[in-house]
């Protein structure tokens, strides 16, 4: 039988982390929640220890140091004992009541890594800043033609794809650049990858958000990094 872990890593994110967890804690096809502190300096580990008191499917995983988003999920993958994985961000960007789709799609096809795009289909979506979407687009062709496999959405926070075959890599990438990898990865591992619209509600820098123009370059040269 197919189980799912979620993995929420999370770097001074007071404001956000608790409606971001507990929307995610309203998906039942979520056997367990990872909350990893990228060794914040607000009040967000405490925000996330009073969740895992109050629901039992939570853990807490701190490091001492603050690396990136990639380092948070490389820190705990030896501790998920779920089939499948994905990673949900602790602002608000993604809604959780995506994953159950994309979780039905990972049952029927148990080998497949699964896409939540949010660029194909038809869903609720918000974009701030132009520039983001449309360098998004640009880096997503590149890979797609490197790789001679189309992928819409090669930045998105919604990867759902086998533990077995996290457990088959080395994650070098600390940062933003960890879904790169994992793609690059998995279409080495296996070429299918399934893709389902999701919805996305874009935050401003001023509401907390991190990636910024500096880190799209260096996602580009990601990609040519573990194409050759």
């Amino acid at each position: 039988m197919e189980t799912l872990t979620a993995v929420v890593p999370f770097y001074n994110e007071e404001k956000l982390i608790e409606q971001s967890v507990e929307r995610l804690m309203k998906i039942k096809e979520i056997t367990s929640v990872f909350l990893v502190d990228d060794f914040s300096t607000d009040e967000s580990l405490l925000v996330a220890k009073r969740l895992a008191d109050k629901y039992p499917k939570i853990s807490i995983h701190e490091k001492k140091t603050n690396q990136g988003k990639g380092s948070c999920l490389n820190f705990i993958k030896d501790s998920i004992n779920t089939t499948h994985v994905i990673v949900h961000d602790a602002d608000l960007e993604y809604n959780p009541s995506d994953i159950p789709e994309l979780f039905k799609l990972a049952k029927d096809n148990p080998s497949s890594l699964i896409l939540g795009s949010r660029v194909d289909g038809k869903a609720e979506r918000k974009n701030i800043y132009k520039f983001l979407a449309y360098g998004t687009g640009i880096i997503s062709y590149i890979f797609s033609k490197l790789h001679s496999y189309r992928v819409s959405d090669i930045a998105t926070c919604y990867l759902l794809y086998p533990t077995k075959f996290l457990d088959s890599i080395s994650i070098n990438e600390k940062g933003f650049g960890i879904e790169v990898e994992i793609l690059s990865k998995f279409l080495k591992y296996n070429r299918s990858i399934i893709e389902h619209p999701i919805s996305y509600n874009a935050r401003s820098y001023e509401e907390g958000k991190k990636i910024t123009i500096m880190d799209g370059l260096l996602i580009f040269f990601k990609v040519l990094k573990y194409r050759f």
